[in-house]
């Protein structure tokens, strides 16, 4: 066996987890002025204040959570701060969010039957005020709480918490990748009174930026001489191209690993990063077909094998499968249209008026195969 073999017990990867999307990496480059904005906003709740409420956007995978998990890292070891992360896309609605804010507070699940709003949002602040706590609270992907109209309410608990309850010092982190969304115009009035957030923005990386953050996490998560300067460059450059997501470059930097090792090669080959991004730029769709409902996932189906038909069509395919009636219909299309998996367009029906062309953003197959 020549010596650019792996061996059996050998692999290319010096540390696999340094690709997974949880990993925080130590360096964290090319957002010093946004971590700058952000620490400013915060810095109140360190002096005992309600913090600045902050709305940090920009597209997907340019670091907006991971800036936010860095700082929440950081004030972890305060004694009078409170910092808690939730994840919309899986807690959706009002009610999911205060009951994973009580679990980061209490360290303890609520209790599942049933408790009502109004007491479980009465321990939160109540806590607060007695231990004379200040919680900062991210809602990540807050765009997930706007398809399912729950933004208004929930924002409006949280940021009227002082008045319900005098003392209760809450501020509140809002970050969105769905740049079409104008957040603070489509939230209610009296949310828009009391809600005037810092606004930090997360532009997309340039290739140069991209290289940086890329080459990082290969000297941490691969052997040295595994992956060269060509294969680097060919990620970053590919990266780019799929809209400067980062999250697609290191999907394709553990993928392209997982390929020479399976020709058994101790070096990734630009060959092996060609084969994997067929997969890894499929990452955003992947990641939101995790958090479709039964039923969204019965419409995206219904509409893999109706592809190009109109939207009465698909209709009745849909109620026949699923049961359901035309508004839930029309509002689970609404849904999937504003997270990019599909896109509906009026057109003009010669006798019928106006109909709902529904097409996939996607490779159909690539669809089917990640909907089973």
């Amino acid at each position: 066996m020549g010596g650019d073999m792996l061996g059996w017990d050998e692999s290319v990867f010096r540390d696999e987890h340094v690709f997974e999307f949880d990993y925080l990496p130590e360096a964290f480059l090319h957002r010093d002025s946004q971590m700058e904005t952000l620490k400013y906003a915060l810095r109140p709740a360190v002096r005992g204040s309600r913090p600045l409420n902050v709305l940090a956007n920009g597209p997907p995978g340019t670091g907006k959570t991971t800036a936010v998990m860095k700082l929440f890292d950081e004030l972890a070891g305060l004694n009078d701060v409170k910092a808690v992360r939730v994840n919309c896309q899986v807690n959706s609605t009002r009610y999911s969010v205060f009951s994973r804010l009580f679990e980061g507070i209490f360290e303890y699940e609520p209790p599942t039957s049933g408790i009502s709003f109004k007491k479980l949002f009465g321990q939160i602040t109540d806590h607060l005020v007695e231990e004379d706590e200040v919680l900062i609270v991210a809602l990540d992907d807050v765009n997930y709480l706007f398809y399912e109209s729950e933004a208004s309410d929930t924002l409006y608990s949280l940021l009227r918490a002082h008045e319900e309850h005098s003392g209760a010092k809450i501020g509140v982190i809002v970050v969105s990748s769905d740049l079409d969304l104008e957040l603070v115009e489509e939230l209610d009035g009296r949310v828009q009174s009391v809600f005037r957030p810092e606004e930090v923005y997360f532009p997309t990386y340039g290739e140069p930026e991209t290289v940086d953050i890329l080459r990082e996490r290969v000297e941490r998560g691969f052997r040295e001489d595994a992956v060269g300067p060509r294969v680097l460059d060919r990620v970053a450059e590919l990266t780019v191209d799929s809209g400067g997501d980062l999250r697609v470059g290191i999907d394709l930097l553990r993928r392209a690993g997982l390929n020479a090792e399976m020709r058994g090669s101790t070096q990734v080959g630009t060959e092996d990063v060609e084969a994997a991004y067929e997969k890894a730029k499929y990452v955003h769709l992947s990641r939101h077909l995790r958090g479709l409902s039964d039923s969204e996932r019965a419409l995206l189906r219904v509409l893999a094998e109706h592809d190009g038909n109109r939207a009465g069509d698909v209709y009745e395919a849909f109620q026949e499968e699923s049961g359901l009636g035309y508004t839930r219909y029309s509002e689970i299309v609404n849904k999937l249209d504003q997270l990019g998996i599909i896109e509906a367009e009026y057109t003009s029906v010669e006798g019928r008026g106006r109909s709902r062309r529904l097409t996939l953003a996607y490779d159909t197959e690539a669809i089917l195969d990640r909907l089973d």
